[in-house]
This record gives structure tokens, sequence and C-alpha cells, in this order.
């Protein structure tokens, strides 16, 4: 789609999973808070009086976002050696709660120090799918799947996570990526799985109904994180989310600390800390910046890599062993990867 083609139709508006602020998408970074439009006027027009509405990336916006849900990706790919560290010293409630308590009290002070606005009421909604699946949902339902199975199976079982986040964003977003995007994102998927039910010798472990739980809430999470990084400044959505469960995770910290045993040691703590700072906020601050630039579907396919990053710091971290199949799988979903960066993604929906 053309900026003349955007001039002619005055109701197509180029978004980043919807419109940005005032109507108008934003620059290459993140997009200033939203502020809503001027009463009884339209988006603004550009300087040549057309609005410009890119259905790609510009260069510059693929290889920063790129580069930023890169980033994400490696911090991600953490959270499972991570958790099972502090679950050396800690119980999965008192992990969930207090890895979310931590985050939101750094989110908090950030928000505080910049003094940035409250957002918009029409953006709660979102923030609160964001809180319910990023915030809480995976990070529960990943902690109690890892009293059961090790870490290098449960990150291969949410290797499906890309292919999951991708078809919600298209049904959320209404981006529709072209058949060779979704042909290489099926065929990394099938790696993925393949290599899974070799790690675990064909049989599924109990863990697995929380796995597969976690994907489909994690999934409506990025997806709806990616949204309104089209309204807000990436790290402002998951700050925001972090706050406002507050007044459920304070309670809940509480409440875990006094029902399950505490025994802190050095991985405890350093597995805690690396969770509420890293894989919950600062590792999300650049994925969904990642995901404003390049869009949700587009970015959701570097996280392929993501199990085999995981696979590597768990017998790295925590002494497990790899099969020989382990880097036969790293190669081709390294080259799904490429052929999903290289399709034709829109970076945003363009609607009527």
């Amino acid at each position: 789609m053309t900026a003349q083609d955007s001039a002619t139709d005055s109701s197509a508006i180029a978004v980043s999973g919807d419109p940005g602020p005032g109507g108008a998408p934003a620059p290459h970074g993140d997009p200033a808070p939203d502020s809503g439009p001027a009463p009884g006027r339209g988006p603004a027009p550009d300087r040549g009086g057309a609005r410009a509405a890119p259905a790609l990336p510009t260069p510059f916006a693929l290889r920063t976002g790129t580069l930023l849900a890169a980033l994400g990706v490696a911090a991600f790919s953490l959270t499972f050696p991570a958790t099972a560290w502090a679950l050396t010293g800690l119980g999965p409630w008192t992990v969930t709660t207090c890895r979310v308590v931590l985050a939101a009290l750094i989110a908090g002070g950030a928000l505080v120090a910049l003094r940035v606005p409250v957002p918009n009421r029409r953006h709660w909604p979102g923030l609160l799918v964001v809180a319910a699946g990023v915030v809480v949902g995976f990070p529960l339902l990943t902690t109690l799947a890892l009293e059961t199975s090790t870490t290098a199976h449960a990150a291969v079982v949410v290797g499906l996570l890309p292919l999951t986040t991708a078809a919600f964003s298209a049904v959320r977003t209404g981006v529709r990526p072209s058949r060779v995007f979704w042909a290489a994102a099926l065929a990394g998927a099938a790696v993925v799985i393949a290599f899974a039910v070799q790690q675990s010798g064909g049989a599924l472990t109990t863990g697995d109904l929380y796995l597969f739980g976690a994907l489909v809430v994690c999934a409506a999470g990025y997806t709806e994180g990616g949204r309104l990084a089209g309204h807000m400044p990436g790290w402002q959505v998951i700050g925001w989310a972090l706050v406002g469960c507050l007044p459920l995770s304070v309670p809940g910290a509480v409440l875990a600390l006094a029902g399950e045993d505490v025994h802190l040691g050095g991985r405890a703590v350093a597995g805690l800390l690396w969770l509420a700072a890293g894989s919950q906020f600062v590792g999300l601050v650049v994925w969904y910046r990642g995901m404003a630039a390049i869009g949700v579907a587009r970015a959701s396919q570097l996280q392929l890599a993501q199990p085999l990053l995981t696979l590597v710091w768990s017998v790295l971290l925590l002494g497990e062993t790899l099969t020989p199949a382990a880097p036969i799988a790293a190669v081709a979903v390294l080259v799904c990867i490429g052929v999903t960066q290289r399709a034709r993604v829109p970076a945003g929906a363009v609607r009527a």
C-alpha cells in the first residue's frame, strides 16, 4: 500500500496493530504516549498533505526492531534456568508472586521518576490481558511445570509459542503474513515438536498440561502488548501491567512466603532477581519495542531460537545433557527463522 493509496482512501490507517496516537503512525522509535485525537478533527496529514501508510517496516525499523526482539529472546532464554535456580530455595507460588512484586517495584519507580501519565481508559483492557498472560499466567504455569519437567523439555515445548503468537496476531491485529511465512513457521514448529518428542521418549509429562496452557495465555499477552506498543513506549506497556498487578501480587507474596518453605541461597536469590529484573521487565521492554517496530508476527518467529538457547543454558548452568539431535534441530530452526524474517509480513494492519 502506497502513500498515494492512503490519500485516496481517507479511512485507511496504517498501524502497528492499531492506530497510533491521534490516528497517525509514530516514527521509528516507540510512539509517544497516547493523548487521543483532537475533538472534531481527524488524523493530522503529513507534510505532503497525505498520510504515509507503509505496508512494510522500513529497513532501519527492520534492523533495529529485529535486534531489540532478539535481545528480548536472549533474556527470555534464561527464564527457565533462573526459575530452576529460584526453586532450589523457594516454592512455586513464592517465586511467581515475588518476581512480580520486585519487577513492579522497578517499573513503578521508573514510571514515577519520569512522571508518566496514567494510560487512557481504553487501553486498560489490553493492559489487563498483558498482565494476565505475561505477568501472572505464563510465569505461574511454567513454574508449576518445572516441578515435574526438566528445563530442556519445558523449553522445547514452549518452542510452539512463535506459531501460537503469530496465529493470535493474525486474528487480533488483522495482519496477514504471506504463505511463505506460514510455511516456514509451521516447519519450525514441526522441528520443535519432533525434537520435544525425541527428548521425552515419545511420552507427554504432567507438566506439559501446564506448558500448553502457558502457550495460550502468553501468546495472548504478547499479541496485546505488541498492539499497545503502537500507542505507548514498550516499557510503559509492561510497566503499567506490572503495577496493575500489585493489589493481587503483594497479598499473594505474603501468603506464599507464610505457607511455603524458604531456604535462601546464592542460586535461589540470583534466580529470583533475574526473573524479576531480566525476564519480567528488561526482556519484555526490548521485546515489545521490537514487536512495535517489525510487527508481532515477524518478531514472534525469532523465538524459534529460544528453546535452543535455553538448552545451552541448561547445560552450562544446570548440568543437564543434550542429545545428538540438538545441533540438527538448531540448524533447521535457524533456517526457518531466516525464511520468516525475509518473508513479506506487514508491520501492522491497514484498516478501514
